[in-house]
């Protein structure tokens, strides 16, 4: 024998209302966090180019094709990949290239990747490629020689004005970034603060790093500034 349980419809309304209006309550004596939303994104080897090389590699008037927005605005990964050839014809193939083109191209690798490669690659923030040993690029329609441009990428911190007011930093300045994870915590020092308006808070570390902190499964990344030592005075 079974029995029906009839429920006034008012009465559930109200019942909804007081739920929701006691959960605002209770919320309304925390104040809105001011803590800026910190992105940490492993950078993959790849490479910039000029649209000198871009035309030399892929043909004549062709320009990249962007196929996925970057985390910052305006930056984009191409469809275009090309060939990396080290000394003794050491290769790494389908490397990404990112848009937009530069003034003068630049390939980005892990360490790992320049072992692999053969390349003794120093450590260097972007843009810094003079005196930095150089490859071949080989794509679809040609190849390039360079004389230089290939470097480890140093780790480093985008951020825009109003995240430096808040860790109070300015850019050239140095941080660190604490990676809490269940059996390999890391600490990252010398993170270059690179300030820009138009930035989102973003840390940039290569996939050797990223696999040492096993970011993968971190449970806490935090900022912090870091003191000045005579090894940053230029």
């Amino acid at each position: 024998m079974s029995s029906t349980i009839s429920i006034d419809p008012s009465k559930i309304e109200s019942l909804v209302r007081d739920a929701v209006a006691r959960a605002l309550q209770a919320n309304a004596g925390s104040p809105p966090s001011d803590k800026p939303n910190l992105v940490v994104s492993i950078s993959a080897r790849h490479i910039h180019l000029t649209d000198e090389h871009v035309e030399k590699l892929f043909g004549k008037g062709k320009k990249l094709t962007p196929e996925k927005n970057l985390y910052q605005d305006g930056f984009f990964a191409a469809a275009e990949q090309v060939m990396i050839v080290g000394p003794r014809r050491r290769m790494l193939p389908n490397v990404r290239v990112l848009g937009p083109t530069r003034k003068a191209s630049q390939v980005e690798l892990a360490y790992t990747d320049a072992i692999s490669l053969g390349i003794d690659a120093p450590v260097r923030h972007s843009g810094d490629i003079g005196g930095t040993p150089g490859c071949v690029l080989v794509g679809p329609a040609g190849a390039v020689e360079l004389q230089e441009g290939v470097i480890r990428a140093a780790r480093h911190v985008h951020m825009g004005p109003k995240e430096c007011d808040y860790y109070s930093v300015k850019n050239g300045d140095f941080m660190s970034l604490v990676v809490k994870s269940p059996q390999c915590s890391v600490v990252f020092e010398d993170l270059l603060v690179r300030e820009d308006k138009f930035a989102k808070l973003e840390v940039h570390i290569d996939t050797d790093e990223g696999n040492a902190c096993d970011l993968d499964r971190a449970t806490l990344v935090e900022l912090k500034k870091q003191q000045p030592c005579k090894c940053h005075d230029h």
